[in-house]
């Protein structure tokens, strides 16, 4: 690394920045993989760009995630739009930067330790079988739909001890306060923004009367708001209320919307690839097909593992890391990197590297087998998850949520792509089929 107390002399990364103010905006907002691929192919994995009013570089691959992990707080800091700022919270830690940050991130690990996830896995698998119940009496589905209703009824049980299956007036509040995370920062009555806003208030009020529940009726409840309302740091401190609710409403869209896509995804190319899913059906009948998937048994589903890493590898539900503000000059890969510019990593095209994986655009669970270990070869080459002081608190919750329900899913049903509908993937906000993913479901 290089510091710059003169005038640097390196260059700037190749590239455009586009119109005055807007810059490359509407391009991007256009086409987002192709906006990329473009430019990937004139100025390979370093460039230049303007994007939503910043002057911004554009990283791609192992070295550069690596780069920015590696000066994450230190030469870099993580930056928000205006909407994640207001809607998520000042306590949240998608908003918390510095040593805030990193006392915050240990209370909040507290709630996806080992010892947590495996009475998590409980409640999973009885949610999991009634939702494949459900579908089968369906029929036909668009499961992203389905699944973002699954996803979201498995979060609020266990983040708060609350069933949206149950209280339907939850996921309403809930969705209404999600759309507005990518919406025009604009409020005014009637707007989406507003009524982003609104549901957020609702939503703190719901919590609040969740946190007086525990406080004056202790339960010997499972759940992450119990452990939370417990949690101490090193100091002995324990979290605010504002903490404990600004988070949670956080681990809500964590945990809910990239778990949707990934679990969409999932169905689309097992259905894509039967020998894969076979495969599938052949390891769970090899186990036994064990009654109670606790940690234990489902560590023993190696294949399983296999497909779960290609599918975040050929299908990331999160396409580009949030935007790092540039606190110090730098340098990476021969280039400036300025003072006071954006800057953020691809994932997608990080996990097509054709020197890391072999026909990376081949979905190939094989390549993660012990034998090959493709993704070993180089430190972040597989970074559905991100890494770093930033790394998704909750990857281990979103890995046995993902290994369950597929295990269950595989053993008893069985489902096909119904015809003339658009797979073309969509990759904002999450990635996802254009139609939805619509299907004939039906137990085997």
């Amino acid at each position: 690394m290089t510091n710059f107390s003169t005038e640097p002399t390196l260059p700037l990364p190749p590239g455009q920045l586009g119109l005055p103010a807007i810059g490359e905006s509407i391009s991007y907002l256009r086409d987002p993989v192709g906006f990329i691929a473009k430019r990937q192919q004139q100025h390979g994995n370093i460039f230049k760009t303007h994007l939503f009013g910043c002057p911004t570089i554009v990283l791609i691959g192992a070295d550069a995630a690596r780069f920015l992990f590696s000066n994450d707080g230190q030469k870099l800091e993580m930056t928000n739009t205006p909407n994640f700022e207001i809607l998520l919270g000042a306590k949240s830690i998608g908003v918390q930067t510095g040593a805030a940050h990193q006392i915050l991130r240990r209370q909040l690990f507290q709630a996806f330790q080992p010892r947590a996830l495996e009475n998590y896995a409980i409640t999973m698998e009885t949610v999991t079988q009634r939702y494949l119940q459900k579908w089968e009496q369906m029929g036909t589905l668009t499961w992203y739909e389905e699944l973002k209703k699954y996803t979201l009824d498995i979060a609020c049980r266990l983040f708060v001890g609350v069933s949206t299956a149950a209280d339907e007036s939850l996921e309403k509040v809930y969705e209404a306060w999600s759309e507005g995370l990518l919406t025009v920062p604009v409020r005014f009555p009637g707007s989406k923004f507003d009524r982003a806003v609104r549901a957020r208030e609702k939503l703190l009020a719901r919590f609040d009367y969740l946190i007086e529940q525990r406080q004056q009726h202790p339960l010997n409840q499972q759940d992450v708001l119990s452990i939370l309302l417990i949690a101490k740091d090193e100091a002995g401190n324990a979290l605010s209320r504002a903490a404990i609710k600004d988070n949670i409403l956080g681990m809500l869209i964590a945990g809910h919307e990239t778990l949707t896509s990934a679990l969409t995804s999932l169905c689309l190319l097992l259905a894509q690839h039967p020998k894969v899913l076979e495969a599938v059906r052949t390891e769970q009948a090899q186990l036994g097909f064990p009654t109670q998937l606790t940690q234990e048994t489902l560590k023993q589903m190696t294949y399983l593992e296999q497909v779960l890493k290609e599918v975040l590898r050929i299908a990331p539900p999160v396409v580009r890391s949030g935007s790092r503000k540039v606190l110090e000059s730098c340098e990476f890969g021969g280039y400036l990197i300025p003072q006071g510019w954006d800057v953020y990593y691809q994932i997608p095209e990080t996990h097509q590297d054709s020197q890391i994986y072999t026909h990376p655009e081949q979905f190939d669970p094989d390549r993660f087998s012990p034998e090959r270990t493709q993704d070993k070869q180089k430190l972040f080459s597989h970074i559905p998850f991100g890494g770093g002081i930033r790394e998704c608190l909750g990857k281990e919750f979103a890995r046995l949520e993902m290994k369950l329900f597929t295990a269950l899913l595989v053993r008893d049903y069985e489902w096909e792509l119904l015809p003339g509908q658009n797979l073309e993937r969509v990759i904002l906000p999450f990635s996802r089929p254009r139609d939805g993913l619509k299907v004939k479901f039906s137990r085997r």
